[in-house]
């Protein structure tokens, strides 16, 4: 299915605060002059977390269906009136305010997501030793289990209740309670959860429901309004305002590597709670998702272009889920620095000829880059003519081309530049 925009008027976007916050998993990375190690084939999840904002280490900081007919979603085809300029009167009780403006059409749309998980406290493989047993028997502690609460936000994109929102907002939850801006609450059904993309699709029983409108992320630009609306820190319907600060920042220099998703940098105050919300243009568009922010920076947080959460949203309310293409490597960058460490090296029995590319570190076995018989110590310097330096340019390309034709690998192994056609297949979720 694809996402339409709906009639005329513009609508709204936004989430709220969570007791537990999202953290990205623990993993240290390299900083200086050692490299950055990155996963390509088995994209890890983020963990298990309740709701909230994914907060990112500073270490972390890179290099800056149910049933039923299927309900056409909103799309970028829309020509939403043009705010008026600043100071210019808008009509109403708000002359000269955009922003106002723009969350009142907003606003109605926007959501908190509410979710409940039964986490284990698993005594029994610590204490299932025989050697335990034989002095406790049957007195040892068992299993317990308590439930975890979270929150989060969302937004409507159908008059008949489909909710886009964060993954890990959703993800692994026993029950999602919706709560609209009007006080209304609604059980909530998971459509659908990506993991590699932190895009979930919930679905409440519900009509005639206020919406968003899907603005066009791919036409960003630096410098453009951007307002968030969420539900911060238990604080409900929480309006905040910036700029677009980047777009295309990617998953590595984000820090969560494991994302496929280039991501949108704003200025507008996103705190916990605010993930799954909405960001929004001076026009009423939404141009991305709120999804991370950087532990202990200001003015530092990031929104999934709304385009590529439109693309994932469609195949979970389609088939229950996301369709990735793999290739089976883990790769790293090729600096100057990493060649002469190699070369220093005197078990390694590598020869690099590059100084820049993509070295693959591991191949795995029966995956499609084993079959095209690429080898750990190549460097791949164009991959379908396009000359790639960085292994988010190779992820990149591969999650676009999917699994419809074979991608022409050109590498270097040991001083012999050799081309390889590599076949990407789809990825198992299981893989993820």
């Amino acid at each position: 299915m694809t996402f339409r925009s709906n009639p005329p008027a513009m609508r709204p976007p936004e989430d709220r605060p969570d007791r537990v916050q999202f953290q990205a998993p623990p993993r240290k990375l390299p900083t200086g002059s050692k490299p950055l190690l990155y996963m390509a084939l088995v994209l890890f999840g983020a963990g298990a977390v309740l709701a909230g904002i994914r907060i990112l280490s500073p270490t972390a900081w890179g290099s800056l269906t149910g049933g039923g007919p299927v309900t056409m979603l909103p799309s970028a085809e829309f020509s939403p009136t043009a705010p008026p300029p600043l100071g210019v009167s808008s009509g109403g009780n708000n002359p000269g305010n955009f922003v106002t403006t723009v969350v009142n059409r907003i606003g109605p749309a926007v959501v908190r997501i509410d979710s409940a998980r039964v986490a284990r406290n698993n005594n029994d493989s610590e204490f299932g030793n025989p050697f335990f047993r034989r002095f406790f028997g049957d007195d040892l502690p068992r299993s317990q289990e308590r439930e975890t609460r979270g929150s989060g936000s969302g937004f409507v994109v159908t008059q008949d209740g489909k909710i886009f929102t964060n993954a890990h907002v959703v993800e692994g939850a026993t029950s999602v309670t919706v709560t609209l801006k009007d006080g209304r609450k609604f059980n909530g059904r998971v459509l659908g959860a990506d993991s590699l993309t932190d895009v979930a699709v919930v679905q409440i029983d519900a009509k005639d429901l206020p919406t968003v409108n899907l603005g066009d992320s791919d036409k960003l630009q630096p410098g453009q309004w951007a307002i968030a609306i969420g539900n911060p820190l238990g604080l409900d319907n929480t309006v905040t305002t910036g700029i677009v600060s980047a777009t295309g920042r990617s998953s590595d220099q984000v820090g969560v590597p494991d994302k496929r998703v280039n991501f949108i940098q704003t200025d507008a105050a996103i705190n916990p709670g605010n993930s799954g919300g909405p960001l929004i243009d001076e026009r009423g568009a939404v141009i991305g998702m709120n999804t991370a922010i950087i532990r202990g920076a200001q003015g530092i947080g990031f929104a999934i272009p709304i385009n590529r959460a439109r693309q994932i949203a469609e195949q979970l309310v389609a088939k229950g889920r996301a369709e990735h293409a793999f290739i089976g490597v883990r790769m790293m960058k090729l600096t100057p620095e990493l060649k002469q460490q190699i070369a220093e090296d005197p078990n390694s029995k590598m020869k690099m000829e590059l100084d820049a590319g993509v070295l693959i570190v591991q191949v795995m076995s029966q995956s499609p880059a084993a079959e095209a018989g690429l080898l750990p110590g190549d460097t791949v310097f164009q991959v379908d003519g396009k000359v790639v330096e960085d292994p988010s340019e190779i992820q990149q390309i591969v999650e676009q081309s999917g699994v419809s034709k074979p991608l022409s690998f050109a590498v270097n192994r040991n001083g012999q530049n050799l081309t390889m056609q590599v076949q990407p297949k789809v990825m198992n979720p299981n893989q993820q």
